[in-house]
């Protein structure tokens, strides 16, 4: 079986949530939300090491609150992250040890993730180098222009929503990570960095239960969601 290590990035100081505490500390089900991401990825035997990444002193509070509590055991290293989750990605990959072929990024904040998910996107990027979960967009997508007018409707049977994990063999990875830097360019997310390199990111089919917990609102429907198991966890929505 393809192996990989995980990075965790998971430094976000959780505005939009408008809570005391960072989003990725409040509980879901009575666990953490990133406690549910980490525990996903040590259930997952493709998963070999995790390193995460936290807000700048949080390092502590994240070993104590979270990871003794659930007895993560692939836990590598809990390293300070930087001024954005670009530069946290970054340390991450930084602090594999052992180095590994293939890297897995995934967010703290999205703690629906299931094994199935894991699998299919690093055996993706051990065939393409790149990969990313993503789900078909269902909604009529139109981009505007700078007065908020329609300026054209995108094809939706061609529009996919981009979640994570994402996986990518590590050299390539870098190699996006280091040019992004050289052009002082700030991506949404890894799988665009590479994309700037002209090389190709296979789309592979998730889960539209892998959502983010970005507001109040989401972290109520992720609660619905984690009490009500799909019966097909990679299209539990449907098309």
């Amino acid at each position: 079986m393809v192996k990989a290590a995980a990075v965790v990035p998971a430094a976000g100081s959780g505005s939009r949530m408008g809570a005391k505490i960072p989003k990725q500390y409040l509980l879901l089900a009575g666990i953490p939300l990133l406690g549910h991401t980490l525990k996903a990825l040590e259930a997952s035997p493709v998963i070999q090491d995790i390193v995460v990444v936290t807000g700048p002193g949080e390092e502590e509070y994240c070993r104590e609150n979270v990871i003794k509590g659930l007895g993560i055991t692939k836990i590598k290293a809990i390293v300070s992250g930087g001024k954005e989750r670009q530069d946290s990605v970054y340390s991450g990959i930084l602090a594999l040890s052992p180095v590994p072929d293939l890297v897995l990024i995934h967010d703290g904040a999205r703690p629906l993730l299931n094994p199935a998910e894991i699998l299919a996107v690093v055996e993706a990027a051990a065939r393409y180098g790149a990969a990313t979960l993503a789900v078909p967009a269902k909604d009529t997508v139109k981009m505007a222009d700078e007065d908020g007018l329609v300026a054209r409707t995108l094809p939706r049977e061609r529009i996919w929503l981009t979640q994570t994990p994402q996986a990518f063999r590590r050299e390539l990875l870098l190699r996006a990570h280091r040019a992004a830097q050289e052009a002082n360019y700030l991506g949404t997310d890894d799988a665009g960095l590479v994309e700037r390199l002209g090389l190709p990111v296979k789309l592979v089919r998730g889960s539209y239960r892998n959502i983010k917990v970005t507001t109040p609102g989401d972290l109520l429907i992720a609660s619905a969601l984690l009490a009500h198991p799909a019966p097909d966890a990679r299209d539990p929505a449907g098309k």
